[in-house]
Parts: C-alpha cells; sequence; structure tokens
C-alpha cells in the first residue's frame, strides 16, 4: 500500500471495486467487444454501488469523496482489458458529469445528474467535430438564439457513448464571430428532433459505441444553457486538466497490467530448460519497463494530491498525458514481445491491450497539440487561469 496516498480506507475500496468488476464485469467483456455494446444493466449496477458518484456532491446522491477514490477506479477498470467498455465509464462520469456538476443549475443537476448518479440516465460529451479535431476555438457547431430557444446546427465526432447515450452535453458558437468568447454549453436530451448518430467502425476500444453525431436544426429551450453564454470555451479548458490526468492514469495503469501479465507468463513458459524469468536479457527488459511505470504512477499521484487541492495543473496534467501515454505504448509493445508467438493470439489480452492504448496519444489532446501547450508554458511563461 502507498500510504503517502492511500488510506486504508481507499484500499478497502479498492479490494472491493476488484471483486465487483471480476464478478458483474469480466464474464460479459468478450461480449460485449464482439458486439461493440455495453448492455445497460451494467450501468444500473454501476449507480446502485455508488461508482458514478464518488466525487460528485451528496446533495444530489453522491459521495463527495476524494480523488484518489477516482484514481482507484480508474486504475482497476484498466485491468479488466477493456479500453473501451472502461471508456465508456469514465467519459460518462469524468466528462459529461463534470460539466453537469459544474455548470449545470439546480434544475439540470437534479434532472440529469442524480439520474447520472444513479446510472438511470448516459451522458456523453461532445466537442470534437469532423473537421476541427484539437482545435478547440475553431469549433463551427453553432446554436442561434431564437426567442426563448437555442437553434443548433453542426456535428461532432469521436464521441464516446455517442449512440446509446440520454442525454449530450454539447459546446457550440452562440456567437460564430468571436473565436474564443463566443461559445457555450448545452444540455440535450437523446430524443430531441433533429439529432442522429452514425457508429464508428475502431482499431480498439471496440466495446466503446463511439459515434459522429449531426444537429439539424435541433430546438432546445434556453433554459438548457449551462453556465453563462459565451463562457464555454474556459468551461472546456478548465476540465481537460481532469480529462488528461484521468488519461495519464489510465494508461500507467494498463501499461502496468501488461507487466505483470508478462512477468506471470514468464514465470510459467520455459525454453532451454529454464522458464523465461531466468534469462538475463528479458529480466532487464522487464526491469526497465517497470521502471518506467512507477516513474509515471508516481507522478500521476502527486498530480492527482494537488488537484485533489485545488491547484490548477494544466501544465502538470498535460505532461502526464504526454509521457504516460506514450510510456504504455512502448511498454505493452514490448509486453506482447516477451510473450512470443502467444502475445499475436486474440486469446492473451496483449493484443486487445494495444489496440486500445494506441488511442492513448490521440484522444483527449493529440500528443503534438499537447507539446505545443507546455512550450508555451515552460519557454513564453504563458499561464492558463481557470474560468471565473
Amino acid at each position: 500500500m502507498n500510504s503517502m496516498y492511500f488510506t486504508e480506507e481507499h484500499e478497502s475500496f479498492r479490494q472491493s471495486f476488484k471483486d465487483f468488476l471480476q464478478k458483474e464485469v469480466v464474464p460479459h467483456i468478450d461480449k460485449w467487444e464482439k458486439e461493440g455494446t455495453v448492455e445497460r444493466f451494467i450501468w444500473k449496477k454501476f449507480g446502485e454501488m455508488g461508482y458514478f458518484g464518488l466525487n460528485q456532491p451528496e446533495e444530489y446522491g453522491g459521495l463527495g469523496l476524494d480523488l484518489f477514490y477516482t484514481v482507484i477506479f480508474l486504475e482497476e477498470l484498466q485491468k479488466v482489458n477493456s479500453g473501451g467498455f472502461a471508456a465508456n465509464m469514465w467519459a460518462h462520469a469524468y466528462l459529461a458529469m463534470t460539466h453537469v456538476n459544474k455548470e449545470g443549475d439546480d434544475r439540470i443537476k437534479r434532472e440529469y445528474l442524480t439520474p447520472s448518479i444513479e446510472g438511470d440516465k448516459i451522458g456523453c460529451l461532445c466537442i470534437t467535430e469532423p473537421f476541427g479535431g484539437s482545435d478547440v476555438a475553431g469549433m463551427r457547431t453553432t446554436a442561434i438564439k431564437k426567442g426563448d430557444t437555442y437553434v443548433l446546427n453542426g456535428s461532432k465526432t469521436f464521441i464516446t457513448n455517442g449512440v446509446y447515450s440520454d442525454y449530450l452535453v454539447v459546446a457550440a458558437k452562440t456567437n460564430p464571430e468571436d473565436k474564443h468568447k463566443g461559445m457555450s454549453i448545452f444540455m440535450v436530451d437523446r430524443d430531441t428532433p433533429g439529432i442522429s448518430s452514425t457508429k464508428l467502425d475502431k482499431l480498439g476500444w471496440r466495446a466503446s459505441d463511439t459515434a459522429e453525431i449531426a444537429f439539424d436544426n435541433v430546438v432546445i429551450p434556453a433554459e438548457n444553457l449551462m453556465g453563462e453564454e459565451g463562457k464555454g470555451f474556459p468551461y472546456i479548458m478548465q476540465h481537460f486538466a481532469l480529462e488528461r490526468l484521468i488519461m495519464g492514469i489510465n494508461a500507467h495503469a494498463r501499461a502496468e497490467y501488461a507487466v505483470d501479465y508478462a512477468v506471470q507468463y514468464m514465470s510459467e513458459r520455459q525454453a532451454f530448460g529454464k522458464t523465461l524469468d531466468k534469462f538475463q536479457a528479458l529480466r532487464h527488459k522487464v526491469a526497465e519497463m517497470s521502471s518506467r511505470v512507477d516513474m509515471c504512477k508516481e507522478y500521476n499521484y502527486s498530480i492527482a494530491k494537488r488537484l485533489n487541492d485545488g491547484v490548477y495543473v494544466v501544465k502538470e496534467a498535460s505532461m502526464s498525458k504526454l509521457l504516460s501515454t506514450k510510456m504504455a505504448d512502448e511498454v505493452i509493445y514490448d509486453a506482447l514481445q516477451l510473450l512470443g508467438g502467444y502475445g499475436y493470439m486474440e486469446e492473451y489480452p496483449m493484443a486487445r491491450l494495444l489496440r486500445d492504448s494506441r488511442l492513448g496519444p490521440i484522444g483527449g489532446g493529440t500528443s503534438e497539440i499537447l507539446k505545443e501547450i507546455i512550450a508555451k508554458m515552460v519557454i513564453d511563461k504563458k499561464e492558463y487561469k481557470p474560468a471565473t
């Protein structure tokens, strides 16, 4: 137990969540991976156990726990060997629900946040666009005010939970002339006329229903504006720190899982009269892999501590995602090699791990974008501040 960050209560939660995943999730993973759909019942079971409310306010049914419960939640989700299933869960709980909690008014929280915590409603966050990618400020989707409504037109892509979610948290330009200050955030019900979703076929994350979504004259009530009009860009930016740290934590957790699996395999597999874990070249490879995992893990824990204490960790979270996702890709690649031909077989976990991990340096801000953000902060002394 790492007592610097985790208490006995944390570790007790970790064990109970592990047990829950083994009993309720693992038996279904291969089916969900094959079908590309996570069945609805598991959302309700997560909700009943309180897993969607770990960091949410008690007033709306959450548990109000510190961020290290979230760290455990993320780490253990990576170890069921389905990046797609994990993404469905954390995109709901930490992308969509974060905006609902931070920018939604009391009505929106009671109508959407509480059912989300209970597992009765599934949310998705719609920011990325087909022509925009990481250029959030270049968004083309518009929400033009007409009387007591807004009319939404445009499209989003690579949206996790984009097909089966019950509501969509949508970023759109309310003032298309203003690049940064003309963006706002809206709550949109799935059954609103004019919304269509197309499921995307992906290299990995097969269990996740990633979608492209089109909005064709979608009329939404003005009361579904979340937060202040025109402040959507800073709202999005300030939550990116959490999203990037999440992806950094996911990366070190899946890499750790890969190393643990490879070490176990090596202890059982024999060649030339001895087990693989007795060959010096392979032992030293594992030593290097394990060291890289631990370095990222400790750094990510320190960022989680600062974020939990209210520090605005944009630079550190960007560094976490940049380096942890690169490390995970390389460590999992090496772990697959340690299994030899079996690493290439679908009945072993490494092939899926390798595919799923590859999204790490892309989603939530590409590594190229992160490098420029970090360079601006380190070289140009640019300061990013939370929305006021």
